[in-house]
């Protein structure tokens, strides 16, 4: 018996892939406690973490919060999910919380990441009822339409789509409203939107250290921040359920383990879901 050290061993990685470039994908995977990261993705992730103490327990934070999301959208008959931006699906991602309720539940993962999706391929490879697309966020129409999509979503019943920790790197020229305009447009009624997405109303000086060192990194990823006021549009089409846009800690917590966050964390972080009318 021997251990390997997935972090250190690349044969899952396509070979056009850079491991010294960092990546978000894999620098999420780390600060979840994850093994598919590389010393470049830890290293951003340790010169964040000074830059922004308790950086972990928000990353840890945003994943209780996508736990409550996709189980609250069950609740209410969602059985099918688009998950964008995903990343590399570690403990507690989608699929895992949605088998949990139901093992009928369908999901899409969506990544721009090629190791992102080269080892969710590998993860996934016996999981029937959940696939992986290589898609830009700015792409709707190339997901919907994608043969994976195809196989597992129906669209003319109601579905979940997660944008968490995702729209944070999408600048406003990109329109990001116009853009989930798009994906809404796709959706049938019924079906619903999970965000979360950095603060710019409190903390900013922290968190824009920790964006410039990500625009330095080499990494594709810019930061946007946007206040209460500018997220809340993005939910454009989509009535926010309570408690509305909040703290994302303080989004409907269960209090059975969940990670709440200190008051000062939940203004660096907002989270909402919105059901489309």
């Amino acid at each position: 018996m021997f251990a390997v050290n997935l972090s250190e061993w690349q044969g899952w990685v396509p070979s056009s892939v850079d491991v010294s470039v960092p990546s978000i994908a894999r620098a999420y995977d780390y600060l979840l406690g994850g093994a598919h990261n590389f010393e470049a993705d830890r290293e951003l992730s340790r010169k964040a973490e000074q830059m922004l103490p308790g950086l972990r327990q928000l990353v840890r934070m945003n994943r209780a919060f996508l736990g409550r999301a996709v189980r609250f959208m069950i609740s209410q008959g969602v059985r099918q999910f688009l998950d964008v931006g995903a990343g590399i699906p570690t403990v507690g991602s989608v699929h895992q919380v949605a088998h949990g309720e139901d093992p009928t539940c369908r999901v899409v993962y969506v990544d721009r990441d090629p190791v992102a999706v080269a080892h969710s391929e590998l993860m996934l490879a016996d999981q029937d009822q959940v696939a992986i697309v290589r898609a830009d966020i700015r792409d709707p129409e190339g997901i919907f339409d994608s043969p994976e999509a195809r196989r597992l979503l129906d669209l003319d019943e109601p579905v979940g789509v997660l944008m968490l920790f995702m729209l944070h790197w999408v600048p406003d020229d990109w329109d990001p409203i116009g853009l989930l305009a798009k994906y809404n447009e796709r959706l049938a009624p019924g079906s619903m939107l999970a965000i979360t997405h950095a603060s710019a109303d409190r903390k900013t000086e922290e968190i824009t250290k920790v964006a410039g060192l990500v625009e330095q990194s080499k990494s594709r990823d810019l930061v946007q921040l946007r206040s209460h006021a500018e997220i809340e549009p993005l939910f454009a089409g989509f009535e926010l359920v309570e408690p509305g846009l909040v703290g994302c800690g303080l989004w409907r917590p269960s209090g059975a383990g969940d990670i709440a966050g200190e008051a000062d964390m939940n203004s660096q972080f907002y989270a909402g879901v919105g059901r489309k009318i």
